[in-house]
């Protein structure tokens, strides 16, 4: 690439690089100097060599961030703002001219509230849980940022992800550091499908977002089809977080559905427990879940009114 190339393409990775970088440090002006870092890394050594471009930056927009965590010694994070709205990061909220497209990016995965019990993880923990639980990133890209191995890359994930679902200050449980991600499905022992589902949606409702995390998988995947993505468009004009084709990682989809669900009520879709959107009873939108071990690994969200007729639907009491 020439390297006005370069600089357009870093462009349009910036929402999500800015993103990775703001949950890892807490504070907007030091994810903006970890994005400056990591375009002079790109400027100076060009993208030739490098398969997977946007691997390549997330990857090193993690380290970035790792090495200022560990460099910080006695600094404190920056608090966030009181008052401000759980999707919205201070940046936002003190931009004199925001750009649309930008809030919606970082509205989107930026929340307060996550960076709050994101302050009470270790910097390797932070760092592994980041970009596993909320940006899909491999625990094999993962290690080598870490200096760790992938075992151990996914051992501090876990690890991480349960101090989140505790909330901040938890304690590390008795014999934690030999837990992987298999320990974290198994939280809910001998529950029928119906009561995850009812449990997932009071904590939608009511924004628990570690209540979320407890009925969530690590790697849920959460797919919505045309019509959804039209629907949650609209939503967003009234201020709700756009919502991608497709969101991977308990962290990411909790933050799609918290505070959310307000008319959605347990329902057999096809035979199979799910939930759907029936305001006065009449659904509209359809949420398929898969359920395995007590936890939610898959929800497609259909609304197209195709799709949601011809399904057979049986609102439960």
């Amino acid at each position: 690439m020439t390297p006005d190339d370069l600089a357009r393409t870093f462009e349009q990775h910036r929402p999500r690089l800015r993103a990775v970088a703001y949950r890892m440090l807490g504070n907007p002006d030091d994810a903006d100097d970890a994005l400056q870092e990591a375009w002079l890394r790109l400027s100076r050594t060009g993208d030739e060599g490098i398969d997977n471009l946007a691997g390549w930056l997330t990857t090193v927009t993690g380290r970035i961030c790792l090495d200022m965590l560990r460099s910080r010694n006695t600094r404190r994070e920056d608090p966030l703002p009181s008052g401000a709205p759980d999707d919205v990061a201070p940046e936002i909220l003190d931009d004199a001219s925001p750009d649309p497209v930008r809030e919606a990016e970082l509205a989107d995965v930026v929340g307060v509230a996550m960076q709050v019990v994101l302050e009470s993880l270790d910097p390797a923990e932070r760092l592994a849980f980041v970009l596993h639980d909320l940006f899909a990133v491999p625990y094999e890209q993962i290690a080598p940022v870490l200096g760790r191995s992938v075992a151990a890359s996914r051992q501090l994930a876990s690890r991480g992800r349960r101090r989140v679902q505790s909330g901040p200050g938890a304690q590390h449980a008795a014999g934690e550091d030999a837990a992987d991600d298999a320990g974290s499905r198994a939280a809910a022992p001998g529950k029928t499908d119906r009561q995850v589902v009812e449990a997932f949606l009071l904590a939608s409702r009511t924004g628990d977002l570690a209540g979320l995390l407890a009925v969530l998988a690590p790697d849920v995947v959460l797919r919505a089809d045309q019509a959804a993505l039209a629907a949650a468009a609209e939503a967003a004009d009234r201020g709700a977080p756009l919502l991608a084709r497709e969101v991977r990682g308990a962290a990411a989809v909790a933050e799609a559905f918290r505070g959310r669900a307000g008319a959605a009520v347990p329902a057999l879709i096809d035979g199979s427990v799910g939930f759907a959107y029936a305001p006065g009873g009449t659904p509209l939108g359809l949420f398929a879940v898969v359920v395995h071990d007590g936890h939610i690994v898959a929800v497609d969200m259909m609304s197209d009114p195709a799709t949601v007729a011809g399904a057979h639907v049986l609102l439960l009491p």
